[in-house]
């Protein structure tokens, strides 16, 4: 995964990543257990939120005690998808 505020890649070293309530980013020092991190984090679903069991969280950037939260995997750095949308508009439209 990649941390939500740098872009930094957070590996596992052993297995699947498991990332913990208090883990910080070893670049930034953010908090990583946090909905911008979750795979199940989404701008468009009720909540921000594609788990319709979670709870409401108000601040999507602060550490959280979510227990549904899983690692995004998918999502790269906010600079690395805005590049990625700028050369597929780019493709498109030329």
């Amino acid at each position: 995964m990649r941390c939500w505020k740098c872009g930094t890649v957070i590996e596992s070293r052993s297995g699947p990543l498991k990332v913990g309530k208090s883990e910080n980013c070893p670049d930034c020092d953010f908090d990583l257990h946090v909905c911008r991190n979750c795979r199940f984090h989404d701008r468009a679903s009720h909540n921000e939120c594609r788990e319709n069991q979670a709870e409401w969280v108000r601040d999507k950037e602060k550490r959280n005690y979510c227990d549904y939260f899983e690692p995004n995997t998918l999502s790269g750095s906010r600079q690395d998808v805005t590049k990625d949308a700028r050369s597929a508009f780019d493709k498109l439209f030329g």
